[in-house]
């Protein structure tokens, strides 16, 4: 039986100055029931994207399908849709009953269903017998689920949470997390839920939608974007990842950090790659049993396990391992990875371009991460900007700069930045490529 699609987004983009799209090219399927989280870091798009399913917001271009039919331009109180908000956005001078009830009132509805209406849903938010409290007397918790049981009570299709447990501590979050997915699963309506806490996504969701720079990075079960990220950012975001530098020498085998590994991955003799292996996929033994090898020069109790840095045996690669038991500083170890733990991933060049103004004529200049060098002078280099984002691979990190002109530059640098830091990008000129643009 085929599983009915109650929300489809096609094409939307989104713009407010006309020019710079704050998301673009989002394409998306949601499911009858579905719990799907909304991911990613700050500045990601993930709030525009649900203010724009809640009809807070109007797409620039594209069409937001409900039930097949386009509501890209009606107004939200005319969706079957409620909106949690961070700020609880409770009203002060209304008791728990009066704030649960306040929109079946508007509604009209007789006083009867209001009452029988109010009492099922503060039971299933645990706070029957509530009723007559003021909002200002509960704690954060308890305010958050007054919040979701006046969103709720109205009976929508689909319930949009934006970041409803910001505001609370780790342990209320973590037991809201508990509760709002066994709310999910006791309503079966959908829920269409953003953070950017990776736990929170990995605990509660059907489906992750993961976002970064307007774009959709990878759609999946949390299961899959964990073990099977798409690229560096995905490894990188979800939870923590080696990553390194490869190249396909087989069938299942790559090579990395100058060996050869079995790998569950096939793709083409030769193919660049990038190579992930999780921390916990990793494991110490004898310095002569291992597929890897080298000096601890990091062992860190993290509470259940010890996160122990390994230099490898080169002195090129840091390798994180997570191990039960800890190892001492200086010592020479070995480090096995099985087959199945090695996933390898295709390597995006993310070549850059700027336009160049030679000899009177305009040029495309392009140019790639690992031809170019950061440099805290300004001046130097041919592009500046700051540092938009930071992952380690093994042997270098690779960087993102925003320019001044809002566009992103991509760099691998053996030197350690810091995220904000105004850099300029220094280009050889020899490592240039110079492509005449057409002219009127």
């Amino acid at each position: 039986m085929e599983e009915k699609i109650i929300i489809e987004l096609k094409d939307i983009r989104k713009s407010y100055d006309g020019e710079t799209d704050v998301i673009s090219d989002i394409n998306l399927r949601i499911k009858k029931g579905e719990f799907v989280t909304l991911l990613g870091p700050s500045g990601g798009g993930k709030t525009t994207l649900l203010r724009i399913i809640g009809g807070f917001e109007v797409p620039t271009g594209g069409e937001v399908l409900l039930h097949g039919k386009n509501i890209a331009h009606m107004p939200p109180n005319e969706r079957p849709v409620n909106t949690v908000f961070q700020n609880y956005a409770l009203f002060p001078h209304m008791n728990v009953y009066e704030n649960v009830a306040f929109g079946l009132k508007m509604k009209k509805l007789p006083k009867s269903e209001v009452d029988r209406k109010v009492g099922e849903v503060l039971e299933l938010v645990d706070l029957e017998g509530f009723e007559k409290r003021k909002v200002q007397t509960l704690s954060g918790g308890q305010q958050q689920r007054i919040s979701i049981a006046r969103a709720i009570v109205n009976e929508p299709e689909i319930l949009l949470l934006d970041e409803p447990l910001g505001a609370l501590d780790y342990k209320m979050r973590t037991e809201m997390q508990l509760e709002l997915k066994k709310m999910h699963d006791e309503l079966g309506i959908t829920f269409i839920f953003v953070t950017h806490d990776q736990e929170e996504a990995l605990t509660m969701s059907d489906r992750i939608v993961l976002l970064s720079d307007g774009h959709i990075q990878q759609v999946g079960r949390p299961e899959d974007i964990y073990r099977l990220p798409r690229n560096a950012f995905v490894a990188d975001f979800i939870g923590v990842s080696n990553i390194f530098h490869g190249r396909v020498t087989g069938i299942r085998t790559v090579e990395f950090m100058d060996s050869e590994f079995e790998c569950g991955d096939v793709y083409p003799e030769g193919t660049e790659v990038e190579v992930v292996i999780r921390p916990e996929g990793i494991s110490g033994c004898a310095y002569d049993a291992g597929n890897m090898r080298g000096e601890v020069i990091n062992c860190v109790f993290k509470g259940t396990y010890y996160e122990i840095t390994v230099l490898s045996e080169d002195g090129k690669n840091e390798i994180l391992v997570y191990e039960k038991k800890p190892m001492p500083v200086g010592a020479k170890t070995g480090l096995f990875v099985a087959p199945d733990d090695i996933h390898v991933m295709l390597y995006d060049t993310h070549k850059n371009h700027f336009a160049v103004e030679r000899e009177g004529r305009m040029y495309d200049a392009f140019f790639s991460p690992s031809d170019a060098r950061l440099s805290d002078d300004v001046d130097e280099g041919r592009v500046r900007g700051n540092i938009a984002s930071i992952i380690y691979k093994g042997d270098h990190y690779s960087y993102t700069v925003r320019s001044e002109d809002n566009l992103n530059y991509f760099v691998n640098d053996e030197y350690l930045w810091n995220m904000e830091d105004m850099v300029s990008i220094v280009i050889p000129e020899e490592k240039i490529e110079y492509t005449l643009l057409e002219e009127e």
